[in-house]
């Protein structure tokens, strides 16, 4: 079903229920979500993963930031700035 208009989206819509005792559906519950406990650290072994990748030159640099849903700021992880130059003589020269 293509959705090309909010007649579409609505009748799409219209056809999800809530089939759970309470608010929302036990469906999710045997899901391995694959959540992260570390974000920081997380962003961290990717930000080394990457810079030690054979494809990546080391003049390239690699910055890791955590997205805030609240503020909708990039936030820095702290360490994670590249080795070199830092990212604000990066971006500002």
């Amino acid at each position: 079903m293509g959705l090309s208009s909010l007649a579409s989206l609505l009748a799409l819509a219209s056809r999800f229920r809530d089939v759970g005792r309470g608010p929302g559906s036990s469906a999710g519950e045997h899901i391995d979500w694959l959540t992260i406990r570390d974000q920081k650290q997380a962003v961290l072994d990717d930000v080394e993963r990457i810079r030690t990748h054979p494809l990546i030159p080391k003049s390239i640099p690699i910055y890791g930031f955590i997205y805030d849903v609240q503020s909708g700021k990039l936030i820095e992880v702290e360490g994670s700035g590249h080795r070199q130059s830092g990212l604000k003589k990066f971006l500002w020269g």
